[in-house]
């Protein structure tokens, strides 16, 4: 609490300054009326994200690969669950920050980078499972590699 009120301080004479957790809440404070668009709702509410053997159940919280568990923190879930969900496509850096984080992309992709990077550490460990591609410059894609790989 103390950072916020030597921030407001150094910031009084410039204005209104609002503090809040997160963009969602400050989306609440200056959009009260505003709903969010269904391609960004949470995929709780639709049920689980199944492609193949994989099954991501964000509801549940967890995340199955022919039937065995992964250990994925709740955001690598949301950021899996994205990627496996229809269609099945290159997802633009601005679509998963729009619907995994529910904030505008900004230019810095390094919050995404370094999610993506615990991802795939994970995934490395579920045998012929699911490979999160790079489309450089773009987004994120999602791929099986083969047993044989």
């Amino acid at each position: 609490m103390a950072l916020r009120e030597r921030v407001v301080r150094r910031l009084d004479d410039c204005g209104t300054v609002v503090l809040c957790a997160d963009l969602a809440e400050l989306r609440a404070m200056l959009f009260p009326e505003a709903r969010i668009p269904a391609e960004a709702a949470p995929k709780a509410a639709n049920g689980p994200v199944k492609l193949g053997e994989l099954t991501v159940d964000a509801a549940g919280h967890v995340v199955t690969w022919r039937g065995e568990p992964l250990a994925l923190t709740r955001l690598e879930r949301d950021l899996l669950g994205r990627l496996a969900s229809p269609p099945i496509a290159v997802w633009t850096y601005e679509q998963l920050f729009d619907t995994v984080w529910g904030g505008a992309y900004l230019g810095d992709t390094s919050i995404l980078h370094s999610a993506v990077k615990r991802l795939r550490r994970k995934l490395r460990a579920a045998e012929g499972g699911p490979v999160v591609e790079t489309v450089r410059g773009v987004g994120y894609r999602l791929r099986f590699r083969s047993m044989s790989a």
